[in-house]
């Protein structure tokens, strides 16, 4: 399998100054320098350091943004982060189905420190690497997070 994709998920409320938000931009960074495309979910956060990390080093951002039908139920979703300027938006309308699309458009999964979002983001990438164990895309877990997990 050749990889072109890399998905970034993980806390939405990470701040530009957290330890976690500059290795999402440096990794972003170094991967895009070296042809890879970054994908993630559109909105703040690791998200968006990845889109910063991707343009620093002269790549291309994909977005995969979740807009709800309802906004009964979602109001805790982060959302499109106006400031995440990804070169490309592919829309969705539910959180399973912004789920889903990233872990059919990317290749591979880096997974940083998050919430009840990036687990079950986790929790997906886990169960269809074991549905599709020794054809399934590569999961890693990124920090000091997942030690304790």
């Amino acid at each position: 399998m050749e990889i072109s994709k890399v998905a970034f998920l993980g806390f939405a409320d990470c701040k530009p100054d957290d330890w976690e938000y500059d290795q999402a931009f440096q990794s972003a960074k170094v991967l895009a320098e070296n042809g890879y495309v970054i994908v993630n979910g559109g909105g703040p956060g690791i998200m968006r350091a990845a889109t910063e990390g991707a343009h620093a080093g002269h790549g291309k951002a994909v977005g995969i943004t979740f807009y709800p039908e309802r906004k009964e139920g979602a109001e805790f979703f982060e959302g499109r982060d106006p400031d995440n300027h990804f070169d490309e938006e592919m829309k969705t309308t539910t959180y399973v189905e912004r789920t889903l699309k990233i872990m059919d458009v990317a290749d591979v999964y880096l997974i940083f420190n998050g919430g009840t979002g990036t687990i079950s983001e986790f929790g997906m990438a886990w169960g269809l690497a074991r549905l599709h164990f020794g054809h399934h895309k590569p999961l890693m877990l990124y920090g000091h997070f997942w030690h304790e997990v």
